[in-house]
């Protein structure tokens, strides 16, 4: 089977290399050149755990290819699937330009049956506009070329993404023809050998259901951390909330963990997006703007903890900071809290000096000399007046307290993820703060 998709990004990449893998013919298209160059010659743009090494894998064997034209793909293709970008415009709504950018070549080039499957985080009503524009081009040709269109949302988690495409939990696919339901069933047979987790629906739905899952998600996390935010001043202890809730099988465990705000690619643009279409329907999602509203103040949160233990000056103060990226096993800084976080200790007269295993380059690619660079996690604690943890590493979860009782200028500690034994840093002689 052949297949082509759209768009190198973070889902259009995973998702051919993970076809690949199961033995489907994959070209893979974008408009950047060099970016085609790159990948062609087993460079990859972005982290991902297993994603190097399965892409070259899957180049030398035949199965993964890479080009700039659609158009001289299409002919050797069954199934298209457009993954480009749909960022959000300044209204927060989804930017469609690229999508639409896509089914316009793809209906002047189309020449037999093909399925075009929009993969891209779109919002209900698209894959109309994704119709219309195609056979618009197809009437300019004075051409009668069959065609359908669906939507397939991913649900690839960053740091995640192949364990969670080549076992998925669920694929939805949302059609209105029978011929593309089964062109999809053939196509995602090898990865339900176990069971069969796929969920047919129509295409509204299967649009919606992305949006929805994701707000859901963000909403938990807003919500844990306003209850932190009342632990504090209860007295009450929010990891103690949470595993209570969280035992209920109503509830469950995912998902609950306070934090100092989420970020990412997905959550803030789906909430915004999702928001601006209800305001597009005349509808007004009061909960999802309270999860906005609770996300961009729990950013503020540990820099509010530090300005308290300084007794609201922070000049001359020299911090450390663990963690850049959004969260662990990616370099992804979009909508990163440590982003805030630098911008209000820049502000408010600190030094900072960070540490991130993956995200330094994009660090560096973002902020450049704002901020110092250290070479490991304990170089970035020398001298500090204060240590933050923004980002839940694997190798920040047991450090030397040692080495930084005597690194540190003052031991204290402000935890952003709550990943450390209050007792035990009190026993080692830190000042400690955490989340709730």
């Amino acid at each position: 089977m052949n297949i082509a998709i759209v768009g190198t990004g973070y889902v259009g990449l995973v998702s051919g290399a993970c076809f690949a893998e199961m033995g489907i013919d994959v070209t893979c298209i974008d408009i950047d050149r060099s970016k085609i160059d790159r990948l062609a010659g087993g460079e990859i743009p972005i982290y991902e755990p297993g994603l190097e090494e399965m892409v070259k894998r899957n180049v030398e064997a035949g199965r993964l290819h890479f080009t700039t034209s659609l158009p001289e793909t299409l002919p050797k293709v069954e199934v298209v699937f457009s993954a480009v970008g749909t960022p959000p415009d300044e209204d927060g709504s989804a930017d469609l330009q690229y999508v639409l950018d896509v089914a316009r070549e793809f209906g002047r080039h189309i020449g037999r049956y093909t399925l075009l499957v929009t993969k891209s985080t779109v919002p209900v009503g698209t894959a109309a506009k994704v119709r219309e524009a195609i056979s618009e081009e197809l009437a300019r040709r004075g051409a009668d070329v069959p065609f359908d269109v669906a939507s397939n949302p991913e649900f690839l988690k960053e740091g995640a993404a192949i364990k969670d495409f080549m076992s998925p939990d669920r694929v939805v696919v949302g059609t209105e023809s029978e011929q593309a339901r089964k062109v999809m069933e053939r196509l995602y047979r090898p990865f339900m050998v176990v069971s069969d987790r796929m969920i047919f629906t129509d295409i509204p739905s299967a649009e919606m259901i992305k949006y929805a899952a994701n707000s859901m998600l963000a909403t938990r996390i807003s919500f844990m951390n306003d209850i932190a935010n009342l632990c504090e001043l209860v007295g009450a202890d929010v990891n103690m909330v949470r595993k209570g809730i969280g035992s209920d099988t109503r509830i469950g465990k995912k998902f609950l963990y306070a934090g100092c705000g989420y970020g990412g690619s997905c959550f803030p643009k789906d909430v915004k997006a999702l928001i601006k279409s209800a305001e597009q329907a005349g509808y007004d999602m009061r909960v999802l703007r309270a999860v906005e509203e609770v996300n961009a103040a729990q950013k503020e949160v540990l820099f509010k903890k530090l300005l308290r233990h300084f007794g609201g000056s922070l000049k001359g103060k020299r911090v450390a900071l663990w963690g850049l990226a959004f969260k662990p096993e990616t370099d992804d800084m979009r909508e990163a809290p440590a982003l805030v976080l630098i911008d209000r200790l820049k502000s408010g007269g600190a030094d900072v000096r960070v540490f991130d295993p993956v995200a330094m380059d994009e660090c560096r690619r973002r902020l450049g000399d704002a901020v110092e660079y250290a070479s490991d996690m304990y170089d970035a604690a020398v001298d500090a007046d204060a240590l933050l943890l923004v980002t839940e590493w694997k190798q920040f979860r047991i450090p030397s307290l040692p080495v930084l009782k005597r690194t540190m200028r003052r031991p204290l500690i402000i935890d952003g993820r709550n990943i450390y034994d209050p007792e035990y840093m009190k026993e080692a002689g830190f000042t400690y703060d955490k989340i709730g």
